[in-house]
């Protein structure tokens, strides 16, 4: 802060925020990452122990309706909202919905997969990857 116009100063703040967002883009990549072995990990366990995938079913915004789509797996909640397909994609089963998808079926696109489902929440709950994905394949009847 030398400087009278504080120049150094706000230089040395727009590092200080450079380094921490790249710091923050690398630990979820690193997250991602690690999550997508997981899911990799899961889809050939399941496949080893004969877990048989079901074709997933989409739900709208509103959660009203349930939309068909093309994809095979295994739902990994409860609520049937998010599923692993056996290609080692992460799906979040919510999409717009309306005749279109009523009409044709929904196309839900892969997102990464999180370590920690429901983190974040409103309900507090959350739960680790790992455990979810490990519980489904002890005991099918948890995916649906």
């Amino acid at each position: 802060m030398t400087e009278p116009d504080g120049r150094t100063w706000r230089d040395q703040q727009r590092q200080a925020v450079r380094a921490h967002a790249d710091a923050d883009a690398r630990r979820r990549a690193a997250e991602q990452a690690e999550a997508a072995t997981l899911v990799a990990w899961f889809v050939a366990e399941a496949t080893r122990r004969g877990l048989p995938p079901t074709r997933l079913v989409a739900r709208g915004y509103d959660g009203r309706g349930r939309y068909r789509t093309r994809l095979t797996g295994w739902y990994v909640d409860r609520a049937e909202t998010r599923a692993v397909d056996v290609d080692g994609r992460f799906h979040l089963l919510h999409v717009p919905g309306g005749l279109r998808a009523r009409l044709f079926g929904a196309e839900p696109q892969p997102s990464p997969a999180p370590l920690v489902v429901g983190a974040g929440g409103r309900d507090g709950e959350s739960i680790p990857l790992r455990t979810l994905l490990s519980r489904l394949l002890d005991d099918p009847a948890i995916g649906g």
